[in-house]
């Protein structure tokens, strides 16, 4: 749960730090780019820490929480990421990838847990 707070909290403190800086602090060099390439790193490696931790997903009493939170987390990527691809970079598709990957490997193996 430590990696995948920090996954979801990471991106979101740049995006603040870029904003802010930019908007107040003078800092014309904090370009878009350090927000866009947070987002399209996290889903990656969130489908890392999903296939590691698989067996959180199996076993609903250990790890409900987790999928729960990891499929939340995804949807929101998949979100911004579908409007990166569109707007920013065609590599933001591998990161559309990743998090459609997650939402139905989870569902997936739900299904096999209760199988």
């Amino acid at each position: 749960m430590k990696f995948l707070a920090a996954y979801t909290l990471v991106p979101i403190l740049c995006f603040a730090v870029q904003d802010l800086g930019s908007k107040y602090g003078g800092m014309d060099w904090l370009t878009y780019d350090y927000v866009a390439w947070p987002l399209m790193i996290a889903p990656v490696l969130m489908l890392v820490l999903f296939l590691r931790n698989r067996e959180l997903i199996r076993n609903p009493r250990m790890g409900s929480n987790f999928s729960q939170t990891i499929k939340i987390v995804a949807v929101m990527y998949l979100f911004w990421n579908i409007i990166g691809a569109i707007g920013y970079s065609w590599l933001a598709v591998i990161s559309v990838l990743c998090s459609l990957t997650i939402l139905v490997a989870d569902r997936q193996l739900k299904k096999q847990a209760r199988a």
